[in-house]
């Protein structure tokens, strides 16, 4: 299992979508480099000018309401429809915004949440939704995929 200590960037999913942290939401440097038009914050609202902004507060290890999902979903979607890059941040960038952008890509691309997982932790090996999230999205989804799937996944990475 591959460990990392530092996670200096923000990590390119797709070319539309992006997933990071909270410190990449407040480098407007960094979100003009990396082409941000619209950032889904999770940990707390940041505004930056010209960049498109949701700020839904949800606390980590919580589970999900599936108008939530749906909100963070049609948001990412709605940038993405108008070839815009799409930042999904929370705290870490391990949890949070990885369930968020896991959703769109199961959405987007018509992907099971277990092939949009891989696409995610393969872009960014830290991503693991906590166990209370992952539950939320098998409901969402209408999938029943056992959370050790994903403990197993994220130690091949």
């Amino acid at each position: 299992m591959r460990i990392m200590l530092y996670d200096a960037h923000m990590d390119t999913v797709r070319p539309w979508l992006l997933v990071g942290k909270l410190a990449h939401t407040l480098d407007y440097n960094s979100l003009l480099l990396n082409r941000v038009h619209a950032m889904l914050q999770l940990a707390a609202e940041v505004k930056q000018p010209g960049i498109a902004h949701l700020y839904l507060n949800i606390d980590d290890g919580e589970p999900l309401a599936p108008e939530i999902l749906e909100q963070g979903v049609g948001f990412i979607r709605s940038h993405a429809a108008e070839h815009e890059r799409v930042l999904v941040a929370c705290g870490a960038g391990m949890s949070r915004a990885p369930t968020f952008a896991i959703a769109a890509l199961c959405v987007e691309e018509d992907l099971s949440l277990l092939d949009a997982y891989r696409v995610v932790v393969s872009a960014r090996p830290i991503a693991r939704p906590h166990q209370a999230l992952w539950r939320s999205l098998c409901q969402w989804r209408g999938e029943e995929i056992a959370y050790k799937e994903v403990l197993r996944l994220s130690a091949g990475y």
